[in-house]
């Protein structure tokens, strides 16, 4: 921290984890070192008490409509005896077929600077939006097959790994727009766009790929060359 500091002393640093790093020392370090945190909250029995009134609205209006519904609310709030002060809980009551589904985070971000439902829509759920990206470079592009002797060895392999997710998502943000790979994995665009069974014939000028008829992913597959032969040609 001293060294990020020293480098940019303005810097506003956000520290986002789980219910597992909600513990006292940890956020009295991080208020008393000016850096914010938004740490997910076990609830328990005074927190569910706390919004009740909140959760019998939600209840009321997922059962009127039909649908799930959710409600947000911001309050000041401290334990019994394993918190040193009161700090800001943002808690989300929602009700899902028939089922409670409330949910809260504790942070050090003030009433003014951001909505209960916006920070923890926004803000916080994409800490679990990292964690997938996280996953998908994991169990899509095995990039935790590190089981070489040599660290530069496994090293090499990380690097791959991450530039083949820097080449997939690039290939989804530029060539595969309104498509129904839009916002699939990594894994999914490598399993039904990239790995097909293609006869590669090789003449004197030119390569021919021949992929089969029954080609799911045909119109994907045409559109997205055509986008990047455009997208050469404009460069």
């Amino acid at each position: 921290m001293k060294q990020i500091r020293s480098r940019w002393p303005r810097v506003r640093i956000l520290v986002r984890g789980d219910s597992g790093f909600t513990r006292d020392t940890l956020m009295t370090w991080c208020e008393d070192n000016h850096v914010d945190f938004l740490f997910g909250l076990a609830g328990n029995t005074r927190l569910y008490d706390r919004i009740d009134t909140l959760s019998t609205m939600v209840r009321e209006e997922a059962t009127s409509t039909g649908k799930a519904a959710r409600g947000f609310v911001s309050f000041d709030w401290i334990t019994k005896d394993s918190w040193t002060r009161r700090r800001r809980v943002v808690a989300k009551a929602e009700w899902r077929h028939g089922n409670r589904y409330h949910r809260f985070v504790v942070t050090t971000l003030p009433q003014g600077t951001s909505a209960p439902r916006h920070l923890y829509e926004q803000i916080y759920c994409a800490r679990g939006d990292m964690e997938n990206r996280i996953k998908e470079c994991q169990m899509d592009l095995f990039s935790d097959r590190t089981s070489s002797h040599t660290i530069r060895a496994n090293q090499l392999r990380l690097w791959f790994s991450a530039a083949a997710y820097v080449l997939l998502t690039a290939l989804q943000r530029l060539a595969l727009g309104q498509t129904s790979l839009e916002k699939a994995t990594c894994g999914t665009i490598r399993a039904r766009l990239l790995k097909i069974a293609t006869v590669v014939k090789v003449s004197v000028r030119r390569i021919v790929l021949s992929m089969p008829d029954m080609f799911p992913c045909q119109h994907e597959f045409a559109l997205a060359h055509a986008r990047l032969r455009r997208l050469r040609q404009a460069s």
